[in-house]
């Protein structure tokens, strides 16, 4: 087996750590790095350290934000009667590719999932519920993951808000069960919420 350099061998331990990396895909980005100009290898790590400085959550829907409210939050065009619940902001990143959603989101920062000792506590459900007892909202899609995980948070959602008096939707057409949201592409996504349906 080949020695390498130490500096070498921790970006490569670095980099498989993140999701989807395995061992060639990391040696083979660690080299690319390597052979680039120092300017580009620069300007990854100082957008990587500004990720971590400067972002922080909206105080609204909790989407990734520079300022207290995310761009979306900020905008006055959106449909503010219509809120769309997502797992994650890259969920809502992949709904908005779409082009095709104009309301607003909720983003839950993860799902239920008893096996790994995520309960109702650990999302911000209670925030949601907060949003609706406004008034302004008249409609919640839920655009959970189609998996055990996002099918349980749906149920349990739709639970705490069908008593609010607000229409409960949920993304069904098109996406695959036991997908993820993020992976999906555009026209899957923008018949899914097209092809949105009443629960409970």
């Amino acid at each position: 087996m080949a020695k390498y350099a130490p500096t070498l061998i921790r970006l490569v331990d670095a980099l498989m750590r993140l999701p989807g990396v395995g061992a060639k895909t990391a040696q083979r980005l660690a080299f690319y790095l390597l052979k680039a100009p120092k300017e580009e290898a620069a300007a990854l790590a100082e957008a990587i350290v500004d990720l971590k400085e400067k972002t922080r959550l909206c105080e609204i829907c909790f989407n990734v934000a520079e300022e207290p409210r995310c761009p979306i939050c900020q905008d006055g065009s959106r449909t503010r009667g219509v809120l769309c619940v997502v797992e994650e902001a890259n969920d809502l990143m992949a709904i908005e590719r779409t082009g095709e959603f104009k309301g607003v989101y909720h983003v839950l920062q993860g799902s239920l999932s008893p096996l790994e000792g995520r309960g109702p506590d650990d999302i911000l459900a209670k925030e949601l519920v907060q949003r609706l007892r406004e008034g302004e909202v008249q409609e919640v899609i839920l655009a959970t993951n189609p998996n055990v995980e996002g099918e349980a948070t749906a149920l349990y959602l739709q639970r705490l808000i069908r008593p609010l008096g607000v229409r409960v939707t949920r993304i069904a057409h098109g996406l695959p069960v036991g997908g993820d949201i993020e992976y999906a592409d555009e026209v899957t996504l923008a018949r899914a919420l097209s092809g949105r349906r009443d629960v409970g």
